[in-house]
C-alpha cells in the first residue's frame, strides 16, 4: 500500500508514455506498419497491420491463401472473413466499431487519455513479474480496460479489455513482451499473446516500420 500511495495514476501514465519514447516521439508517429506471423490452434498464418494515427486501422491475415480483413476508422468499420461464410465485406456494428477504435491510437488509449474523454484510476500494485501498477481506464463509449504497467520498465506487460460481443460481456487479454525500439525511438512490443474465450493467438512481429506512407484508400470498404 505504501508503494501504491507513492504514485498517482497520472504519474504512472506519464512514466509509461516516457517509456514508449516520450510525448514528442509519440506525436511524431503518424503511421505504424507491422508484418507478423500468427500462431492459432497449431496453425501459422501471416498478418499485416496498418495504422494511420487517429484515422484508420487495418488488419489483413492470410490463412493458406484466404484473406481475412478487419478495418476500423474514426467514422466506422468493416470486415470480410470468407472462413465464416461471408461472401462480401460487411459493415461493423456500432458496438464493434466502439470496441475496436482504441486501436487507432498509436501508443494506446492511455496516451492523451483525458483529451479523448477517458478517465484513469490507480487500483493497486501486483507483485507478479517484479511488480506491476494496475491502471483502470473507462471511457464515454463504455470502454473498460485494466492495464498492468511494469514497475521497473514502465512498459505495458498486459491489457485486459471488457468488450461486448453478441450481447454478452467478455474479456480479451493482451500480453506484451520483447519490446523493440524503432528508428524514431518509439517502443513497440515484438510479441503479443491475445486470449479470447474461444482461442489464443500468439503474434510475433517480423517487420516494423514507423511513418511509412499508407494510402488512406486501404481503409475503404470494397463495393
Amino acid at each position: 500500500m505504501v508503494a501504491v500511495r507513492a504514485q498517482t495514476a497520472d504519474e504512472v501514465v506519464n512514466k509509461y508514455i516516457d517509456a514508449l519514447g516520450g510525448k514528442a516521439v509519440l506525436s511524431s508517429v503518424k503511421t505504424l506498419y507491422v508484418e507478423a506471423s500468427v500462431e492459432v490452434m497449431g496453425t501459422e498464418l501471416s498478418s499485416i497491420i496498418s495504422v494511420v494515427s487517429g484515422k484508420g486501422y487495418k488488419n489483413e491475415s492470410d490463412f493458406n491463401g484466404t484473406k481475412i480483413t478487419q478495418v476500423v476508422t474514426d467514422k466506422g468499420g468493416w470486415s470480410f472473413n470468407p472462413m465464416v461464410g461471408q461472401t462480401a465485406p460487411a459493415a461493423l456494428t456500432d458496438e464493434q466499431v466502439k470496441a475496436a477504435q482504441p486501436q487507432l491510437q498509436i501508443g494506446g488509449a492511455l496516451v492523451d487519455y483525458a483529451g479523448k474523454g477517458y478517465k484513469v484510476e490507480l487500483i493497486g500494485k501486483d507483485t507478479a513479474m517484479g511488480g506491476e501498477y494496475k491502471i483502470k481506464l473507462t471511457g464515454p463509449t463504455g470502454l473498460e480496460a485494466t492495464y498492468y504497467i511494469n514497475a521497473k520498465t514502465y512498459l505495458m506487460d498486459k491489457e485486459v479489455d471488457k468488450v461486448s460481443a453478441q450481447g454478452q460481456e467478455v474479456e480479451v487479454t493482451n500480453t506484451y513482451s520483447d519490446y523493440k525500439k524503432t528508428d524514431v525511438g518509439f517502443m513497440v512490443p515484438g510479441t503479443r499473446q491475445v486470449v479470447v474465450p474461444q482461442y489464443t493467438l500468439n503474434i510475433t512481429a517480423k517487420k516494423i516500420e514507423v511513418n511509412k506512407t499508407i494510402d488512406p484508400a486501404i481503409f475503404d470498404m470494397p463495393k
